[in-house]
């Protein structure tokens, strides 16, 4: 089965303070996907979890609560892992350099434990998303982490169980690196089964490595695009501030 991808620009670009969140429209197998390109030698990721209080982080809403006191609004967000039903990170979280939740080399059901699974990090040599099993042998330090499963791609290798013609299709979302200065964060707007999610990394958006987020949770919030999802409350949140 042949599966046709292509790319066309929105040539949305939002500039901030000298800095630059660009939004751009991919297609894989005649469904469309949103991709938000952070480039991290202009912007700083941030992942959300909790307040100062402790209490959870569930909504973009939340965070923008959070945020004002701060002189701080969100510019771009998207869910960032899969948790708990107390919101909890079923597996690594880091921070602002603060380990909040450890790596999680468990065997179970579900996506998360679909191995090989991964972690999406940022470290002091830029963005990165390896393999569990790698993620401790980094040698930089780790500035910000988010575990998740399966890994879509690895070294351009597609995961071995998915299959092109799977009946599994919904709206997802996830994460690939070009370049360590680049992250391309993704969300269908239609639904798609695995495989075709991954060939949209590795042959359109040419990312060697990429980790799925979620699904049936997938929400964007990118007010360019005039965008504020809300399907369920959230656990991690990646994100973008000015």
């Amino acid at each position: 089965m042949k599966i046709y991808a292509t790319v066309a620009s929105l040539f949305l670009c939002l500039l901030l303070q000298g800095r630059a969140v660009e939004f751009s429209v991919a297609e894989i197998a005649g469904k469309k996907a949103t991709v938000c390109r952070v480039d991290l030698s202009k912007e700083k990721l941030r992942l959300f979890l909790r307040d100062d209080t402790g209490r959870s982080l569930k909504t973009f809403g939340d965070i923008q609560s959070w945020l004002q006191p701060q002189n701080q609004r969100l510019v771009f967000a998207m869910n960032a892992g899969m948790y708990h039903g107390d919101f909890s990170p079923v597996g690594l979280f880091v921070s602002d350099g603060k380990e909040l939740s450890p790596l999680n080399t468990g065997s179970a059901f579900g996506n998360f434990f679909l191995k090989p699974n991964g972690v999406f990090a940022i470290t002091e040599k830029g963005a990165q998303v390896v393999e569990t099993s790698e993620y401790p042998k980094l040698k930089s330090r780790v500035i910000l982490a988010s575990q998740s499963g399966p890994m879509l791609l690895r070294k351009g290798v597609i995961h071995p169980v998915f299959k092109p013609d799977s009946s599994s299709r919904l709206y997802r979302n996830g994460v690939g690196v070009p370049t360590p200065r680049v992250a391309l964060f993704v969300i269908t707007e239609a639904p798609v089964n695995l495989y075709e999610f991954a060939l949209l990394f590795r042959d359109v958006l040419h990312c060697p490595d990429a980790l799925y987020f979620d699904g049936t949770v997938s929400s964007l919030y990118a007010p360019t695009l005039q965008r504020n999802d809300r399907r369920m409350d959230l656990g991690p949140i990646v994100g973008v501030t000015e």
